[in-house]
């Protein structure tokens, strides 16, 4: 596999006078086909189609886990025979293992395994007490169906009737999982249609509560995002109200005051196709009590109606930053680009904007590598996944 750390490049150009000497030096961007690559998946490898929908975390010593979804037979959505996937890298992401699945119903119910598929990981990790959550929904029958629409997923809670909201768990760095726990029940309200974990990442806020954005459909099918927090180490969990009605696959950071943002899917995108096509942002300060519009609401960042990854790091002087990655087009998955918010998501600096991808894009995850690096593992055009670092100096931090 190739190396993923990025030298900087510059250009020092020196010029001399009689009267004094300037030094210019010209930051040069690094060209996206430069910028080593690692290649996760490519499809059919693994005796697998295909891989999707990324999650990405760096665990208390230092691991980057990567989950996914494991498509066996086609890149098709639910109902398939698909699992969900981890792969571990000890090196900041320069080499990763082979894909271990950690969440397989097999051939529960004594149905084929192409009608128990897990899909759409979201992985946290603990930072006080180092334990790893990965959720993910589970369909079991359904042939033939799409939770997110008709029959795919009902009211109630059964098995069989109702998309399950499942969780796997981690005590020893990613290498071992326990067996899937169904947590529908305690989570879903009975007259949602769909309750499922959005695909990404949890966060630990800074007085330890774990949160993790979330997704579904309510009682008339409409699609919602939210979050669910926990402050006993993910024993118990609280879900929010919506934040947002006609949204979903969203991300969760926290500000620097404390407040939580929430960056949605906006799929009112699908019938406006206007330049101005963003996400939608909310914010709350009160764990997802009551919500606010936020002033970067649907135009700062466009989307094509698709999944995007939102994390927030603190810089040596203590300044929180926000970074973003997105297919940054308003109709098209493709121009795969991170941004930088300086002041709090308000603004998104086109002139700090890295591209990674120009021909693709999809689904994105992104975790700090170590205090000075950015990586990030996204549905690229070269290949089902792949991971690629930038360094924080690249965006002139």
């Amino acid at each position: 596999m190739r190396p993923s750390q990025v030298p900087s490049l510059s250009i020092a150009v020196l010029f001399s006078g009689l009267l004094s000497f300037h030094q210019i030096v010209a930051e040069v961007p690094i060209p996206e086909s430069d910028r080593p690559f690692v290649i996760i998946h490519s499809r059919g490898q693994h005796d697998c189609h295909t891989f999707r929908i990324p999650g990405l975390a760096r665990t208390n010593d230092g691991t980057l886990l990567a989950v996914y979804d494991m498509r066996y037979n086609s890149r098709k959505d639910l109902q398939e025979h698909m699992d969900i996937g981890l792969s571990r890298s000890t090196d900041g992401g320069k080499t990763w293992a082979d894909p271990v699945p950690i969440m397989d119903m097999g051939e529960y119910g004594g149905l084929p395994e192409n009608q128990n598929g897990c899909s759409d990981p979201n992985i946290l990790v603990d930072q006080s007490t180092g334990q790893i959550f990965v959720s993910a929904l589970w369909t079991h029958g359904k042939p033939n169906t799409h939770q997110w629409a008709g029959k795919g997923s009902e009211a109630g809670f059964e098995i069989g009737k109702t998309t399950q909201f499942m969780f796997v768990q981690s005590n020893d760095d990613g290498r071992t999982w326990s067996k899937p726990e169904n947590r529908t029940r305690d989570l879903k309200k009975e007259a949602w249609v769909l309750f499922a974990p959005a695909p990404g990442n949890g966060i630990t806020l800074k007085d330890g509560t774990l949160v993790i954005p979330s997704q579904g459909r309510d009682e008339n099918g409409e699609s919602f995002s939210n979050l669910m927090w926990s402050k006993d180490h993910g024993k118990t969990w609280t879900v929010s109200p919506p934040a947002r009605s006609n949204t979903s696959e969203c991300a969760v950071v926290e500000l620097q005051k404390g407040s939580l943002m929430l960056n949605m899917r906006d799929d009112r995108n699908r019938k406006d196709k206007s330049a101005t096509n963003g996400r939608a942002v909310s914010v709350t300060n009160d764990l997802g009590r009551s919500w606010k519009v936020h002033s970067s609401d649907h135009g700062a960042l466009p989307e094509p109606v698709c999944m995007a990854s939102l994390l927030s790091h603190d810089l040596p002087d203590g300044k929180r930053v926000l970074f973003f990655s997105n297919p940054h087009h308003t109709s098209k998955r493709q121009n795969m680009t991170v941004q930088v918010s300086l002041d709090q998501g308000k603004t998104w600096p086109k002139e700090k904007a890295i591209q990674l991808d120009a021909k693709g894009g999809a689904y994105s995850a992104l975790a700090m590598v170590d205090e000075d690096t950015l990586g990030i593992l996204y549905e690229s055009s070269r290949a089902d996944l792949v991971f690629q670092t930038i360094e924080l100096s690249e965006f002139g931090l």
